[in-house]
């Protein structure tokens, strides 16, 4: 199945409404988590509704800022855990699978007076429970200088970020040293799914792509939990390990 992460930087008007429902149509994943709705819970259901998704997770924006949606197609059974401003933790089970696991949409704070906050969050998260688990969203961060293409606007620092909070994350640090990241690199990489190796072990042949959509830093991202590879005569693709 098909599941869809996207950092729509606003909802609030029709056109924005359009190219979310393009790409539903394009895709038809079974559950869509949404940042940066920069609505109300009230404005936000009411927009998955005329998208297609009856039910979901709404949560507020604050004035212009953040806003986060999970939705999904009655097919999944969602079970909310946690959430926050900055993230949603469901457990979930597809209609094909009696296993559950563990989805977080995490949504990574650009302004750096609350990033210790944010840290310190999904630190706790990789502490609450075990099980296959993917975190996938707009982590406001790249992880190595080669994630960023373009003009330079400064670099944070590389060992800070990969050391300092992902060691606090200590589930998640070997999924990008080890390439169970897979990713393709944009302007700046700020998006991203990160899996266990539980998840990996479950969806062996599951995959995280981004979509080439628009032309600002955040792209589209699709989690496919695929588990019978159609093109099962070919040897499969292995992403570069970068």
């Amino acid at each position: 199945m098909k599941h869809i992460c996207w950092n729509v930087r606003g909802l609030g008007n029709p056109r924005a409404i359009r190219r979310l429902r393009h790409l539903i149509k394009q895709h038809n994943p079974q559950f869509i988590f949404l940042m940066e709705t920069k609505l109300s819970k009230q404005r936000m259901s009411k927009a998955r509704r005329s998208c297609g998704f009856i039910y979901g997770i709404d949560v507020d924006a604050e004035g212009s800022r953040g806003g986060l949606c999970l939705a999904w197609k009655p097919s999944m059974d969602i079970n909310l855990k946690s959430f926050s401003k900055w993230h949603i933790d469901v457990m979930v089970k597809e209609d094909s699978s009696q296993t559950e696991w563990r989805f977080t949409g995490f949504y990574g704070t650009p302004y750096s007076r609350d990033q210790k906050q944010v840290w310190e969050l999904l630190k706790s998260l990789s502490q609450n429970g075990t099980g296959p688990w993917l975190v996938a969203g707009d982590f406001n961060e790249i992880m190595y200088s080669f994630e960023k293409k373009g003009e330079f606007r400064g670099i944070k620092d590389e060992w800070n970020f990969s050391e300092k909070h992902w060691q606090n994350a200590s589930c998640l640090i070997l999924d990008f040293r080890e390439g169970n990241l897979l990713e393709t690199n944009i302007r700046e990489q700020l998006d991203r799914g990160v899996a266990n190796d539980e998840w990996i072990s479950l969806f062996p042949l599951g995959w995280v792509q981004h979509l080439p959509f628009s032309t600002s830093d955040h792209f589209p991202l699709v989690i496919n939990t695929a588990r019978v590879n159609p093109y099962s005569r070919h040897l499969r693709f292995y992403f570069e390990a970068w």
